[in-house]
C-alpha cells in the first residue's frame, strides 16, 4: 500500500474526538511495527487547525508532537479564511481533513480543493437533527424532546452546508427512559470515539486503492442495543469500550 495520507483535524473545542483519532493512529502504528501481516495504517495526523486559540484540542496535538495552526474566523471574509487555510494545508501536504468538533463553516474554496476528502462526525443519526445550531446539548437536547428511542453519531463527508453530505456510517445508540441530555451525550460520545477512527480508515483505504468510498458497513455485533437501563449500546455483548473514561459529555462539541 502506498504511504499514509497525511491528515488535517479542524477542531474547535477540547478535541476529544481528536484524541480518538491520535490513539488509533498510534495503536495502529504498533501494530504495524509488530506484524507485517496487520493493515498498514492509511492516514497520519501532521496538523490540527482551530479558529480558536485557547482550544484544548491545540494542548492534544502539541502533546502528541503535531503541528498546530490558529485560524481565525470571526470577523473574517469566507475568502480570507480560504486563502489561510489552503496555505496552511499545502504546507503540510494534507490530503484529507477530519472535522472533530469544529463549529464553523468550512469555506467553500476548501470544500472544491477537497471534494469528498473532508469527513465529519455529528452527534445524531442525520438527516434528522442536522444544520446550523445543532451542535452539543442542543442535538441531544432536541433528540430527547422528539421522542426518539435512537440516536448516534453520523460520519459523512462535508459539502458547503452543515451536515448535509453523503453519509459514510452510524451507529445507533439507545435513548433510554429518564435520559437527560448530558446522559445522552456521553453515550453517544462513546460511540463517536468509535466509529471515526473505522470510518477515516475506511475511506482513506479507499482513496490510497484508487476506488471511490462507499458506505461503511460495520459488524453486526456493532449494533446490539442495550436492553438494561445502565447499559450503553456498545460492541459486542460484555465487550468494554475502548476508553470509558473519555466519555465526557459534550467535550467535542462547545458552546460558541
Amino acid at each position: 500500500m502506498p504511504e499514509p495520507l497525511n491528515a488535517a483535524v479542524f477542531a474547535s473545542g477540547g478535541g476529544t474526538d481528536l484524541q480518538a483519532l491520535l490513539d488509533h493512529q498510534a495503536a495502529q502504528t504498533r501494530h504495524d511495527e509488530r506484524s507485517a501481516s496487520r493493515a498498514r495504517p492509511c492516514w497520519r495526523i501532521v496538523l490540527v487547525v482551530s479558529d480558536r486559540a485557547d482550544a484544548g484540542a491545540l494542548e492534544r496535538a502539541r502533546g502528541a508532537g503535531v503541528a498546530t495552526r490558529v485560524i481565525p474566523t470571526k470577523g473574517r471574509s469566507p475568502d480570507d479564511v480560504a486563502a489561510d487555510t489552503l496555505a496552511a494545508l499545502e504546507e503540510h501536504g494534507v490530503g484529507v481533513i477530519f472535522l472533530a468538533g469544529y463549529l464553523k463553516l468550512v469555506p467553500s474554496r476548501v470544500v472544491s480543493a477537497y471534494r469528498r476528502r473532508i469527513l465529519n462526525i455529528h452527534p445524531a443519526l442525520l438527516p434528522s437533527f442536522g444544520g446550523k445550531g445543532m451542535y452539543g446539548m442542543n442535538v441531544h437536547r432536541a433528540v430527547i424532546e422528539s421522542g426518539m428511542r435512537l440516536s448516534g453519531p453520523t460520519v459523512h463527508f462535508v459539502d458547503e452546508d452543515y451536515d448535509r453530505g453523503t453519509i459514510v456510517a452510524q451507529w445507533p445508540v439507545p435513548v433510554l427512559p429518564g435520559d437527560t441530555p448530558e446522559a445522552l451525550a456521553a453515550r453517544v460520545l462513546e460511540v463517536e470515539h468509535l466509529l471515526y477512527p473505522r470510518a477515516a480508515d475506511h475511506v482513506c483505504r479507499a482513496l490510497l486503492e484508487g476506488r471511490e468510498p462507499g458506505p461503511m458497513t460495520l459488524p453486526g455485533e456493532a449494533f446490539v442495543l442495550a436492553a438494561d437501563a445502565g447499559g450503553t449500546g456498545l460492541g459486542a455483548p460484555g465487550e468494554a469500550a475502548d476508553d470509558p473514561t473519555s466519555a465526557v459529555p459534550d467535550a467535542d462539541h462547545p458552546e460558541s
